[in-house]
């Protein structure tokens, strides 16, 4: 089905849209540094860190020794960091954030179900760093006012919460360059305090051989599921990382972003997780920093307030590049800075309420198991189906539904939940990552059963100027 329609209305772009409605131009990508620093201050979140502590296995948790926890490191990351990379090219090449490229995916319409997954996955995940915050200052400085607020939470503690809240959504407001900005002189710092941190724990200890002396003694835990702790850890970030790499100007940017959280960032936490894990039995590092004086106090304080700000602004960035083509494509024109401001001041609020505390654990295994099968019919159309009409294609003039990727994704949720809850697989496979692999061979046969039907035909619109050709 070829459209020859008359060149579409300009998007309006402002310093705080951020392409948000249209694919992002040769003129605006960012240079490899960008790529590589929003990546390290992306990838320096706790989860890291805890997987690092599953490794080591903690209390009466079975665990591995460390040969085996960096083999399980070293294959987890390795698969992580090759879907990373092929969603990034995807995400290079096109110059579409998630939704848009969806759109061609799923049609203009299917597409608003994954994305309103996807919105609620970012939110809860925004409130619970904003509770992480509070929490880490609750450590340090403890119960000053003897106030209590909410079930609990301290008078402090909700302060805290709000006002860095307001910070990160100030931040998200702002766009993909303060993000680069702000990672950019927080990476190095958040990344030798790790190694310097974890140095002094393993010296706490008695030295690198007392350490491995314990850790040889670690058992119970097989490779496959060291590999599926690896992957299901991460594999929310890999999906989000499509709304990053459309700044990417080429292939080799995009490796090194994906490197440098899969390559660098990420495999120093679960080493420093592990390593802390066994010499004081917690993976926090933070937490040991936080009860070691003041200087180590303060500087573990400014640490997590500098990670967590990193990964938590890309949170809500991300969440408005969901929400405003998804309320779009229901006849909805919202600008990305008043939905910034909005989710922002609903995820702060939450977490100063306490949703890390009482509902992140179960809101986040549930969404994730969902969600994650929506990167199938993505990559199966954009490497095995449909490849040329990403670059030909206007995402705005797609058709109301391409039912191939809404079914099989809508398959593929089902049984990420069921995965999780119901039929375990084994090894303790993800339940998200097995469900991405059944949505992707699903969406391959399904698309080739419907090839006849008329939304599936090719779309070629006239006038639109991708950036795909520019970057041949």
């Amino acid at each position: 089905m070829t459209q020859a329609t008359p060149a579409p209305p300009q998007v309006e772009h402002t310093s705080t849209e951020e392409y948000m409605l249209e694919p992002v131009p040769v003129h605006a990508r960012r240079q490899r540094w960008s790529m590589f620093v929003i990546w390290v201050g992306f990838g320096y979140v706790p989860t890291g860190l805890i997987v690092g502590g599953q490794l080591a296995g903690q209390g009466d948790k079975p665990g591995m020794n460390f040969p085996s926890a960096l083999f399980s490191i070293a294959v987890g990351e390795g698969l992580l960091l090759l879907l990373t990379v092929l969603l990034g090219v995807a995400a290079m090449r096109t110059g579409l954030n998630l939704s848009l490229i969806s759109r061609i995916s799923y049609g203009k319409k299917g597409m608003i179900l994954p994305m309103l997954i996807m919105a609620m996955l970012t939110l809860g995940w925004f409130a619970s760093i904003v509770g992480m915050v509070g929490s880490i200052f609750d450590v340090a400085v403890g119960d000053l006012t003897g106030i209590t607020v909410f079930r609990g939470l301290s008078l402090e503690y909700v302060l805290l919460c709000l006002f860095w809240g307001a910070v990160f959504t100030w931040s998200a407001w702002r766009g993909i360059e303060i993000i680069e900005r702000i990672s950019g002189w927080a990476a190095p710092f958040v990344l030798v305090v790790a190694v310097v941190a974890a140095i002094l724990m393993v010296s706490e200890y008695g030295g690198i051989g007392a350490v491995l002396a314990e850790a040889s003694t670690r058992s119970g835990m097989s490779q496959g599921t060291g590999v599926t702790i690896m992957l299901g850890a991460w594999i929310a970030g890999v999906i989000m990382g499509v709304d990053i790499f459309r700044y990417a100007g080429n292939n080799k940017h995009v490796w090194v972003g994906a490197a440098a959280c899969f390559v660098l960032t990420n495999p120093l936490l679960n080493i420093v997780g592990y390593l802390g894990a066994i010499a004081t039995g917690d993976s926090n590092f933070i937490t040991w920093m936080a009860v070691k004086g003041a200087l180590l106090t303060v500087t573990g304080v400014i640490l997590w307030v500098l990670a967590l700000w990193t990964t938590n602004m890309s949170e809500l960035y991300c969440n408005a590049l969901y929400v405003g083509p998804a309320a779009e494509s229901m006849g909805w024109r919202v600008r990305r800075g008043k939905i910034v401001i909005v989710v922002g001041t609903i995820g702060t609020i939450a977490g100063s309420l306490g949703f890390y505390s009482y509902f992140f654990a179960d809101f986040i295994t549930i969404l994730g198991a969902a969600f994650v099968p929506l990167a199938g019919p993505i990559l199966a159309d954009y490497f095995f189906i449909r490849r040329k009409e990403y670059a030909t294609a206007n995402p705005n003039e797609m058709p109301p539904v391409r039912w191939p990727a809404l079914i099989s994704f809508v398959i593929g949720a089902v049984a990420g939940v069921i995965f999780q809850y119901w039929l375990p697989l084994p090894w303790n496979f993800p339940a998200g990552f097995a469900a991405l692999i059944l949505t992707f061979i699903l969406h391959i046969v399904l698309s080739r059963v419907m090839q006849h039907r008329p939304e599936q035909q090719q779309v070629v619109s006239a006038h639109y100027d991708s950036p795909a050709a520019l970057l041949r």
